[in-house]
Order: C-alpha cells, then structure tokens, then sequence
C-alpha cells in the first residue's frame, strides 16, 4: 500500500488545501534535531529501567523531574503514577492535549545492548519508553519556543498494557483538572518506514474484550465416563463451535476475530475431570459487531453445556479488562494530516491504512474528548523488531520526527 495522499482517495479541495500549508523548510524540524541526542539519552535510561503498570514511580520522577527543569507546571498522581504538565502562551482560551504511554510489559529482555533492561523479566518492548521521550523532546522545545496561544497538556500516562491506565486517569478527574478540546496519541510502529506516518478518520485500533468460561461436570474415572458428566467433551465441542461466530454470524465485510487462548482441566491420566476452564478474546471495529459476538457467545456457552448437562457461567472482562474502538474524529484527524504531511510530505504518510486488530486504551481519552491517534514508522522489523517481542528495540532514528510532529500539532491547533 502505498505511503501517500492520493487524488483518486481524496476530495481535491482537501488536496490542495493540505498540499499549500506544508512548508518543507520547516524551521520546528531542524531546531528539534539539536534536541536529538538528549532525547535518545533520555529513551535509552527508560528502557534500562522499566517499570510495568501502576508501578511506573522512578519512570515517573524521571519524567516530572525533566518537566520542572524545563520550567512546565507539573501534576503528579492521577491513575496513580500518571503525569501532566501544563504550558501556556498567549491570551486564548484553546486548550491542546498531547498523549504518550510509559509502562513496560512482563517480557525478558533478550538483546545485549549496553541500554538493555536492568529489571528482570520487564522490558520496553512497545516502544513505550521512545513515546515517553518523543513526548519530552517536544515539551522542552514548546517551552523554549512559545510561538503558539493556548495552553498545552502534556500527558504521560501509566498502565497501558491491559491495564486501562487512561481510564484510571479519566476517573480520577483527568479531563476535569485539565480540560483540552481535543487529545492526540502517537505510536510507533514496525514496517512503516523511517519518517512516514499513517493515519485515518474512523477506527484505528479494535476494541478489546476478553472472557472467561467455567464448565462444571461430573467427575468419573476416564475407564466409566458413562457415570459422570464430561466436561472436556462440552468444552471441546465449544471450542469449534465459538470459532463459527465470526465466520456464519459476523458479515463478511466486517473485520472481527474470536479467540481461545487458555484452556485448564485435569491433572492426571485417568480421571475425568469435573471442571475446566476457557479463557479467550474477542476484537472488532464496531459496537454491533462487539454486540453480536457477545450475544452469540452467551448462547452459546449455555446451550451446548446444557446440551451435555454440564453447568456453566460465562465473565465479560474480568477485573474491567475490556478496551473500546480507537475511533479518530473527523476534523482532529484533519490536523493530525496536516501536522504529519508537514513533517514527511505527500509521499511519506499513508492515508488509508489498515486498521490493527490490536487494542490501545488511548479509545478511552477519544471517548471523551475528540482526538486522533496516528501511528509513526518505526522502520523494519527485521531480526525479531515486532512489538511485544524479546528482541524489540524502540528506533531512535525517530525521536526528532515524533517530536516535531507534536509541535507542528500545537502551532496549527494553537496558530
């Protein structure tokens, strides 16, 4: 698919209309370049030091340290380790809020870089650490360089990691104590090259819903299952029967996908157990899709088990783990186009990408506030480099790209 903002895709107003304000002289991208290696020093210590969700307290301090040292106003506590730094310029009351994630994942490391991670099955291997620098980068240069009127919110959130850190900010009066008109998320993003980007009005990410499926039998001796209820066998029979949800219910021309992922029973040869549990989930674009493959699991699970007389109960999201659609706004995403064909050019941002079935708790801040997440290219994922892989390793060679696409952001959100 081709990295660029097509006539045949697009209204030609919009074309042209984007095509005049980019300036490929940008003064934003060579000043930020001076803050390159300062921002890759910064990456490099939070991949040495990860810390996984709610945790996120030396990653924190870092962070609000090198805040107050730029001379931002800085809030430390909401979602518990959560971050937020105000800076104004000017007499307007247009309020901006730029996003990025800071927690590690449950991964041991297994590259061999000096900047390698000093904690012990925890790692930065979602590029986290580099959303966190990006971020940074763009905060000291704001600060030095108030050529905006408006005030901007730097947020710099816990816990993203299934563990819906934006909405543990969001309860503890996020959007009331700093009220942006509009949020933006970044992140990087294996395969899409060097300096490009890809972004699109609508779903980004799917939504996230996860479940958990008990089924009590009868338990017998696996020599006599004629004088028990089996429960494997129900379970089994479940297992092939939840993977035709998506493809006899769910229309064809909607993305979705149902998966089992732990299945636990038994511990010895010759006995049949009396329980057994399924653990799955589900993923899609929209809330009638989420509704139906909801609906169809419930029915499911208790007409097959009743079918086998075994018992059973079906939890939605256990410990509110469930993430919604990543949904872009149309005029926010406008902007995040504008600010990211200044930056790479008409070549170098993809306007049609295909939306990830993976999830992003960024859904809940663009529940509340309009917003757009982009992705940024984070260049090949040759020798393992995938997200959520031992051997992943943020690309620094894209930190001053992120950082001036934030402050391009503010001057034309701010101008």
């Amino acid at each position: 698919m081709p990295y660029q903002l097509s006539k045949r895709n697009n209204n030609w107003l919009v074309y042209l209309l984007l095509v005049n304000t980019i300036n490929p002289t940008m003064k934003q991208t060579a000043d930020i370049k001076q803050y390159h290696d300062e921002m890759r020093q910064w990456r490099q210590h939070l991949h040495q030091f990860p810390e996984t969700a709610f945790e996120e307290t030396q990653t924190a301090q870092f962070i609000a340290d090198k805040l107050n040292s730029f001379g931002l106003e800085v809030h430390q506590g909401l979602g518990k380790t959560g971050v937020v730094a105000t800076l104004s310029a000017g007499n307007s009351d247009k309020k901006i809020a730029l996003r990025a994630d800071m927690d590690a994942l449950f991964i041991q490391e297994q590259n061999t870089f000096s900047h390698k991670s000093c904690h012990d099955g925890k790692m930065h291997a979602c590029g986290h650490d580099g959303h966190s620098a990006m971020l940074l980068g763009a905060a000291k240069y704001l600060a030095n360089n108030k050529y905006f009127d408006g005030t901007v919110y730097f947020i710099f959130q816990p816990a993203e990691e299934g563990r819906a850190g934006a909405q543990q900010m969001i309860s503890d009066g996020l959007f009331e104590q700093f009220p942006a008109n509009s949020v933006f998320g970044m992140h990087n993003f294996p395969d899409i090259p060097v300096g490009h980007f890809a972004v699109k009005t609508g779903p980004m990410m799917a939504s996230f819903d996860c479940f958990e499926i008990t089924l009590s039998g009868q338990a017998t001796h696996a020599a006599m299952p004629h004088l028990g209820n089996d429960a494997i066998l129900a379970a089994a029979q479940l297992i092939n029967a939840i993977q035709s949800i998506v493809s006899r219910n769910v229309n064809p021309a909607d993305a979705a996908v149902v998966s089992i992922t732990q299945v636990h029973a038994g511990n010895t040869w010759n006995a049949i157990p009396e329980t057994v549990v399924l653990r799955g989930t589900f993923r899609c674009f929209s809330h009638n899709v989420k509704t139906l493959i909801t609906d169809k699991l419930t029915h499911l699970v208790e007409h097959i088990c009743k079918g086998f007389e075994v018992n059973s109960t079906l939890v939605l999201n256990p410990e509110n783990a469930g993430y919604p659609v990543t949904f872009n706004t149309e005029a926010e995403t406008a902007t995040a186009l504008q600010a990211a064909l200044a930056i790479a050019g008409i070549e170098g941002v993809n306007t049609n990408p295909t939306p990830s079935m993976g999830s992003e708790d960024f859904a809940f801040m663009l529940q509340e506030k309009p917003g757009c997440y982009l992705w940024i290219g984070n260049g090949s994922s040759e020798n393992s480099c995938l997200l959520h892989n031992p051997h992943y390793d943020f690309n620094d060679a894209i930190l001053a790209i992120g950082a001036a696409y934030w402050i391009k952001l503010v001057e034309i959100t701010l101008g």
